[in-house]
């Protein structure tokens, strides 16, 4: 089919009307000079920082232990600048939102220095990182009977995914990083199915079985050594309002505290940042729990009543 080029002579007009959107709504587009941090940048960063957190295990095969130190040396490098960049970028256009101050005053803080701090610390706590990523490793593999080995383990299972991109936000969050963390977290809840916000506090040892649907909210406390399986929430039981305003009242605790040892089942609901299960307790499959459970605490609903009939 053929162009009819006196259709295409309704753009100029659609342009101009788009334009006349971004004068009167400023909220949704940003257009200046000020550069923001780039999905894709962070993206290539958090791929990066795998085949440093797991080395030989993705894309840079061959490595061993002659030449590993060399190999993450020159990454690590890389990644320091690239990181820095995006950092800084996140910070200023943060202190931009919050002060109202332009890209090319003169009086702003110098966040390539800050940027740069920021990203010593982060990348300094990698040694750290990878002994949780190792007892979250071990606990899949404790906990999963299929798991035929902690390679499939970190080849295979989109809950470790999660984790591991949970992890490197959530030290990057600590640090006051803005955007960025959250940037890494979505990511990952669109390739695993698994979302977990950068604020959640998690403990040593934690696996997630299966993954599809598992959501953990910010103020979320989880102690060492709980297994979630496919489709828990961890959420937000209301959301308070401040009676002058009605705008939503934030960094309050809203979601749930875990502690040690619990076993969540698939499809469980727990809501509420009051709401305790203690340690050592199981919640059964598509529970769904408002208030505090006391430790070593078994909670199931009851069985269904099935009811069969021939089939006409």
């Amino acid at each position: 089919m053929a162009t009819d080029f006196r259709l295409k002579e309704q753009l100029p007009e659609i342009t101009d009307r788009l334009m006349d959107t971004y004068q009167a709504i400023g909220t949704i587009n940003h257009l200046g000079h000020c550069p923001l941090p780039s999905v894709e940048a962070v993206i290539d960063v958090v791929l990066d920082l795998n085949e440093i957190l797991f080395p030989g295990y993705r894309r840079r095969q061959s490595l061993h232990m002659g030449n590993v130190q060399y190999f993450v040396g020159d990454l690590l490098d890389s990644l320091h600048d690239r990181l820095t960049q995006q950092v800084a970028r996140a910070l200023r256009h943060a202190y931009r939102r919050k002060t109202g101050t332009t890209c090319d005053d003169a009086q702003t803080p110098d966040f390539e220095a800050v940027g740069q701090e920021k990203t010593l610390a982060f990348l300094s706590a990698l040694p750290r990182l990878r002994e949780l990523l190792a007892s979250d490793v071990q606990a899949a593999y404790d906990g999963d009977p299929a798991a035929g080995s902690l390679d499939e383990i970190i080849f295979c299972y989109p809950g470790l995914e999660a984790i591991t991109v949970y992890r490197l936000a959530h030290e990057l969050l600590q640090l006051d990083v803005p955007y960025i963390p959250r940037m890494m977290t979505e990511w990952a809840h669109r390739r695993t199915g698994v979302d977990i916000h950068p604020g959640a506090s998690i403990g040593p040892s934690f696996f997630i079985d299966h993954g599809t649907g598992v959501v953990i909210g910010a103020t979320c406390e989880i102690a060492r050594n709980v297994k979630l399986y496919q489709g828990v929430t961890l959420g937000a039981l209301s959301f308070p309002r401040d009676e002058d305003t009605g705008q939503l009242v934030r960094n309050q605790k809203r979601h749930p505290t875990i502690e040690e040892n619990v076993v969540v089942y698939a499809n469980a609901t727990i809501l509420g940042g009051d709401t305790t299960i203690g340690a050592n307790s199981v919640i059964g499959a598509s529970v769904s729990l408002t208030r505090s459970v006391p430790p070593n605490t078994v909670v199931t609903i009851e069985k269904p009543s099935l009811r069969f009939r021939e089939a006409s």
